[in-house]
């Protein structure tokens, strides 16, 4: 694939996780267009270093770290949406006012 391809690729990741986390209102949408939005940067920073470099990129341990920081991250914020509908019985953005005691 071509240096342009692949950007409009990452730039089409990238706007649908702006569009679903923005418009949603549920936890569980929110953290999904994150989740997008970090694999269209991911790719569009891959691709770019793939054609810098003039071939596959040498180090793409970052790119396995990278992701790896997402599985985390995407377990924490699930781990505190389940925290927060135990407590709360709210699912929605909408029905968390605040979130102290």
């Amino acid at each position: 694939m071509t240096l342009e391809a692949l950007l409009v690729v990452a730039a089409a990741l990238f706007g649908i996780g702006v569009y679903g986390a923005l418009s949603q209102q549920t936890f569980v949408m929110i953290m999904m267009g994150l989740e997008l939005m970090i694999n269209g940067a991911i790719l569009a920073a891959v691709s770019l270093w793939s054609i810098a470099a003039g071939g596959p990129p040498k180090g793409s341990l970052l790119v396995v770290v990278i992701m790896t920081v997402m599985a985390v991250e995407a377990a924490i914020g699930f781990a505190l949406i389940v925290g927060i509908y135990r407590i709360r019985k709210a699912d929605m953005t909408e029905k968390v006012k605040r979130l102290r005691g």
